[in-house]
Parts: structure tokens; C-alpha cells; sequence
């Protein structure tokens, strides 16, 4: 019975999750890095700084009908204009437009032109105990709409640095449900497929998973 809710919670979530493609840019300088002051002092000009662009991926939560989806702000925070694109399990693909971003909780809010999405149904954050069953679902390291499963590891985990702002809000759900890069932005669910929260980032001296996740709780989701 219990493989039998698995099956059944994992089947319905999945609908509610999307993948994230985004073409991102940055600017680097012809300069050795390091060397900055010592052409300065010779009075050697700036050399000017080039755009490079770059494709990034993740994940994504529908959270209405409409086409709002919410995501972390490190996976969008980069992108150029009309460069992210937004793939459902059907394999339909939309643009999507940045509605706005949070970096000090890493939320992020998008919208496609869509109706009639399946959305997540948000749990009550005071529901959700140390122990519990949770599944992650997300894109990652390019494996779309996967599911894994653990427990809920740790309430309230803050204080890691995992931000680079001093003043970031850290305060997260800890699980050892398998995470790795392309998950950030997907859901983390109970065993009656309600959201938990957002999953954002991973305990990792290799870059990727070695064995705790991190997402940010549903109800700050819901305030953000």
C-alpha cells in the first residue's frame, strides 16, 4: 500500500513540476586576473569587458492555472532578455517572462501564456515533522521530471553561508532526498503530494550530492 502512494504521489506531482532552460550572460575582461592594480599603476588602460553567453538549467513549481511558476532566483538571476524557456512533462514549451526576483530568500516568480495547468496544493508548514516522508522532484544534471525520495532531516537549518549576502535568509528544510544541480527551483512533497518546499541547494564538497538538501519552507514560499 505504502509503494502503492508512492507510485500514485509521485505520478500526480510530477504534472506540477517544470524544466528550466536559460540562456544566460556575462562580462569578463582580456586582463590576468590578479594583475588588475599592476596595470593600473602603469597606467595601462582597462581593457574592455566582453559579454559571453551561456545556457543554465533547473526547475521549476506551477502554482496557478494560469502560467505563475515559482523557481529560485539563482537559476533566472542571469538571464537575458526572453532568454528563459519553460518545459512541461507533456513536453510542451513556452516562453516565460520574469515576473520578479528575491535574491535574499533565492525566490523567483514566472509566467507563461498558459491555462489550465495542474498546480501544486501548498501543505501546512506546521504538518511537517522531523522524519517525514518527502520526494523531490526536479531536472538533474539534465535528467528531466526525475524523482527521488528520503526523509525530512532538519527544520530551521540556517547559518551555513550558502548565501553570499550577509543579510540572506537561510533558514531551510534539510533532507536527504537526492538533490544535484538542475533540481534547484523543484518541489519537495509529502507522502499526499502537497508542496513542502522549494529545493535550493545541497551540503557538497564536490558539487554535487553527497547526501543533504536543502529547501526553502513552504510557508516562506507563500509569503514571498
Amino acid at each position: 500500500a505504502f509503494n502503492d502512494a508512492l507510485v500514485a504521489v509521485s505520478e500526480n506531482v510530477k504534472h506540477t513540476v517544470v524544466a528550466i532552460s536559460v540562456e544566460t550572460k556575462s562580462t569578463s575582461s582580456m586582463q590576468i586576473p590578479g594583475f588588475e592594480e599592476f596595470f593600473k599603476f602603469f597606467g595601462m588602460p582597462d581593457e574592455p569587458r566582453q559579454e559571453r553567453r551561456g545556457r543554465s538549467a533547473g526547475s521549476g513549481v506551477i502554482i496557478s492555472e494560469d502560467g505563475y511558476i515559482v523557481t529560485n532566483n539563482h537559476v533566472v538571476e542571469d538571464a537575458v532578455e526572453d532568454g528563459i524557456k519553460v518545459i512541461t512533462l507533456d513536453q510542451k514549451e513556452y516562453k516565460a517572462k520574469l515576473i520578479g526576483r528575491d535574491p535574499l530568500t533565492d525566490l523567483a516568480v514566472l509566467k507563461i501564456d498558459a491555462s489550465g495547468l495542474p498546480v501544486a496544493h501548498f501543505a501546512n508548514i506546521d504538518d511537517v515533522k522531523i522524519g517525514q516522508f518527502v520526494i523531490a522532484v526536479g531536472n538533474p544534471l539534465g535528467l528531466n521530471f526525475t524523482v527521488t525520495s528520503g526523509i525530512v532531516s532538519a527544520i530551521g537549518r540556517g547559518a551555513m553561508g550558502l548565501r553570499r549576502d550577509p543579510y540572506a535568509v537561510e533558514y531551510f528544510i534539510q533532507t536527504d532526498a537526492p538533490i544535484n544541480p538542475g533540481n534547484s527551483g523543484g518541489g519537495l512533497f509529502n507522502i499526499y503530494g502537497s508542496l513542502v518546499g522549494i529545493n535550493s541547494a545541497i551540503a557538497t564538497q564536490t558539487g554535487t550530492y553527497i547526501g543533504y538538501g536543502f529547501a526553502i519552507p513552504v510557508d516562506l514560499v507563500h509569503s514571498v
